[in-house]
């Protein structure tokens, strides 16, 4: 199914040592509108969504892996050098006394991922309009970790991120399209 490249989507590039600024991009690693929670809602919705959809799902589920290694690859630059007392005043004290600096599926508060981020309702047009609010609301995030952000190569990295939700909100909205048609000519319920 898939094939990996043993490269990031986008560079990923980091100015200087910043954990707060890390602890901000963990929300997109494992908060409720991040990468892992979007990978996982579209790869498990695409079992209970008609065929002409499955392959975006598919696709975009895929897509967001490779976002998550990207937030990843940022978190880990930003705090490789940071220091005990640094991730303290960061807010990153207790994930460093839980994990050092090992990624860790949280949100930027440090409450743990869990599965009922995940939505699926199984009405293929319902299931692509939570999609379309999760990578709206996960551009939204991005701009507003832009805004937080005072690093230009970070900043670079958020931008590539955020146009991508904006790219899959609308390929999300063409398949709505796609199956409104079809529902209107009795193809399915």
């Amino acid at each position: 199914m898939w094939v990996y490249q043993k490269k990031l989507q986008y560079p990923v590039k980091v100015s200087k040592c910043n954990p707060m600024l890390a602890k901000f991009l963990i929300e997109q690693y494992g908060g409720a509108d991040g990468e892992l929670a979007a990978a996982l809602r579209y790869l498990n919705q695409r079992y209970s969504i008609p065929d002409k959809v499955i392959g975006l799902l598919t696709d975009i589920g895929t897509e967001e892996f490779a976002h998550l290694e990207m937030i990843a690859t940022m978190v880990y630059k930003l705090t490789k050098d940071a220091t005990p007392d640094q991730l303290k005043k960061a807010g990153l004290g207790a994930h460093y006394a839980n994990h050092d600096k090992a990624l860790y599926y949280e949100n930027a508060a440090g409450e743990a991922w869990t599965a009922t981020y995940i939505q699926a309702k199984g009405d293929p047009i319902a299931d692509l309009y939570e999609d379309i609010a999760a990578e709206e609301k996960a551009r939204a995030t991005y701009q507003w970790l832009i805004n937080l952000s005072d690093d230009p190569d970070i900043n670079d990295s958020l931008r590539f991120l955020r146009e991508r939700e904006i790219i899959h909100a609308q390929r999300f909205q063409e398949a709505v399209e796609i199956l409104k048609d079809e529902r209107s000519q009795k193809k399915f319920f």
